[in-house]
């Protein structure tokens, strides 16, 4: 179904993060495999986003009463391409899965985020893949009908909150060019 991974990542304790090296994918479609992955082998769907990052190996996970340091392992040397992962992949029907289908769970000792903190994360890596922002608040209101008086509301301003975020922390990275006639440039000695 899919081909040896490239690294296990061993990341905690009987937790593992797998790795393959794999060319040739554009943003969409190395989504859309990560989540055919997650809902076949029974992986975190929130877990999903290409900007994922992966505990490194050699460096200790601090979340346990002991330090667990990680450890990687090399079962591969090959470069896959998505035609070798023989997955169902269909982007638009995992998104409602991210977040409709992923178990509900409080706060843990593993998590110490709330549930409005994950409906706020989902929001905002929705709206970064380009869903649309009503069908986001649609899924956040349905997942939340049975703990939430007013779930539609609730995830309008979810939703809406996470638009505001993106577009503060977009605002913050455009970095304006100075006019050309103000550039001094340094191309060896005028004639």
């Amino acid at each position: 179904m899919v081909p040896t991974p490239n690294y296990i990542l061993n990341s905690s304790p009987e937790k593992y993060q797998i790795v393959w090296n794999v060319e040739g994918l554009n943003l969409k479609e190395a989504e859309s495999l990560l989540r055919g992955m997650a809902r076949e082998f029974g992986g975190d769907p929130a877990a999903t986003d290409v900007t994922r990052v992966l505990r490194v190996p050699g460096f200790a996970n601090k979340k346990y009463e002991t330090d667990f340091h990680v450890q990687a392992r090399r079962e591969s040397t090959a470069v896959y391409h998505i035609g070798d992962f023989k997955l169902r992949l269909d982007p638009h029907s995992f998104a409602h899965y991210n977040h409709e289908n992923r178990a509900k769970r409080k706060s843990s000792l593993r998590s110490h985020l709330s549930q409005s903190e994950h409906d706020w994360a989902f929001a905002k890596r929705a709206l970064a893949r380009g869903d649309d922002p009503a069908e986001i608040a649609r899924q956040i209101a349905q997942y939340r009908a049975t703990d939430k008086s007013n779930p539609e509301n609730y995830a309008r301003h979810t939703v809406m909150k996470a638009q505001a975020e993106i577009e503060r922390t977009t605002r913050r990275r455009i970095i304006t060019p100075t006019p050309l006639e103000e550039r001094t440039v340094l191309d060896g000695p005028s004639s």
